[in-house]
């Protein structure tokens, strides 16, 4: 019997309390989950991928099923390469969905046999992103409530540098 791998891909910059909603329930329908972290450079990540691997590491640790990869490759490829046949994409809201239905489409045309399935964060998580919290840090506000305690400290220290 085959069993269903999923990736969850982002750049996870930082890893938030809206994603890790995600993961935990992705983690109770799935074999596996693989959250693949993108090395994006193009988009100036606040933190290095190294530092993104090891936050996310730490946030999951108590996930048996779930482990934490970095890539720089095309996504399918990647998922080709992991022996996943499910990408997985969170949906905060209807704006998102343009953009994640066109991915998916992308996605299928390369490889036929990946499927996508969308989950949408539990009702606390929806207003939460990346690009926000890295902004209320940045303003040295209180992001306690949106990320991990791990982000947390990490976040202070990188905007106390």
């Amino acid at each position: 019997m085959r069993k269903n791998i999923a990736i969850y891909p982002g750049t996870f910059d930082p890893i938030t309390n809206g994603h890790l909603d995600i993961i935990q329930r992705a983690a109770k329908l799935f074999d596996e989950v693989i959250v693949a972290i993108a090395s994006s450079e193009k988009k100036s990540p606040m933190f290095n991928l190294e530092d993104r691997l090891k936050l996310a590491e730490d946030a999951l640790k108590h996930l048996d099923n779930v482990r934490v990869k970095g890539f720089n490759i095309l996504l399918a490829k990647f998922a080709k390469d992991e022996g996943a046949n499910i990408i997985l994409r969170g949906l905060r809201a209807v704006s998102d969905f343009d953009f994640e239905f066109q991915l998916a489409g992308m996605n299928r045309a390369i490889d036929s046999d990946i499927e996508t399935i969308f989950l949408t964060p539990s009702q606390e998580y929806t207003y939460i992103s990346s690009t926000l919290i890295r902004e209320i840090a940045s303003l040295h506000g209180d992001v306690s409530k949106f990320v991990p305690e791990n982000v947390e400290k990490a976040l202070k220290n990188l905007v106390a540098l």
